[in-house]
């Protein structure tokens, strides 16, 4: 029953409209770029054990495609994340009327339902380790659930990870 839930959140989330935003130095050879590690002050938004979620993901995604983490990159990695609260849409409309022939009353109003749901926008940027300029940023906004168990959160950014970093390098997009 437990991998039936993270099933459905993996569907919940593959099927989800959210669109990965790219942008990138049109002039860099990325192919030069091999060698990887994090700024020391990497994660700013997130709490200290998302931050090491999210350092955990895209390790293993750029390690599986052949990039190694070093003391002496060639590029630095900046996370951000940014947390806004999303409208609920989701609501039970309840109305009394009442009145005569000349004269009506009414009230109405709507109690929300569902749990609250907030934003959350993940920035990876890659940053040129010689010249210290951002050469490649992928960005996307996930509506995620306010109050998520550690490994609700671990399935979360593994996903948004490799959604963000498909998209790496650019010559690669479709």
């Amino acid at each position: 029953m437990k991998n039936l839930k993270y099933l459905f959140l993996f569907l919940l989330m593959s099927c989800s409209s959210s669109k990965v935003m790219t942008d990138y130095d049109n002039a860099i050879n990325f192919s030069d770029f091999k060698t990887y590690s994090f700024y020391e002050d990497v994660g700013g938004g997130l709490n200290e054990l998302d931050v090491k979620r999210v350092i955990f993901a895209i390790n293993f995604e750029l390690n599986q495609r052949g990039f190694k983490e070093t003391e002496s990159p060639d590029f630095y990695i900046n996370v951000t994340s940014k947390t806004s609260e999303s409208s609920n849409n989701n609501s039970i409309g309840i109305g009394v009327g009442g009145g005569g022939r000349n004269s009506g009353f009414g009230i109405s109003g709507g109690i929300p339902i569902g749990a609250k749901k907030l934003n959350e926008e993940l920035v990876i940027e890659f940053v040129n380790a010689k010249t210290n300029q951002i050469i490649w940023e992928g960005a996307l906004n996930s509506k995620i659930k306010e109050n998520r168990n550690p490994e609700e959160k671990e399935l979360q950014y593994t996903e948004v990870v490799k959604k963000i970093l498909n998209h790496y390098p650019p010559n690669n997009e479709n």
